[in-house]
């Protein structure tokens, strides 16, 4: 009876073991297209069309003398003082 039991539980082992078995799957990698050296220069391709000048618009009518007016420019004012550090 141990004989069998013992042989029962290696074969149960065995079987379980050899489905426990993970799948390996290879992705293939992608290739990565590196630049090569810089070539020759191309040929200088043609000069395009010069473009035309636009509507130039009507000239307006020369101001009005003014009155004597008086515009008075203030500066500005003087920057806030730094403050005292602390002792």
């Amino acid at each position: 009876m141990n004989h069998s039991m013992l042989m029962l539980t290696l074969l149960a082992t065995l079987g379980l073991a050899a489905c426990d078995r993970p799948t390996v799957v290879n992705n293939p990698t992608t290739p990565v297209a590196v630049p090569g050296p810089a070539g020759p220069p191309g040929a200088t391709g043609s000069q395009g069309n010069k473009g035309t000048t636009g509507n130039q618009g009507n000239k307006g009518e020369t101001g009005k003398p003014g009155d004597s007016s008086t515009v008075i420019v203030t500066p500005p004012a003087a920057p806030a003082p730094a403050p005292v550090p602390a002792k």
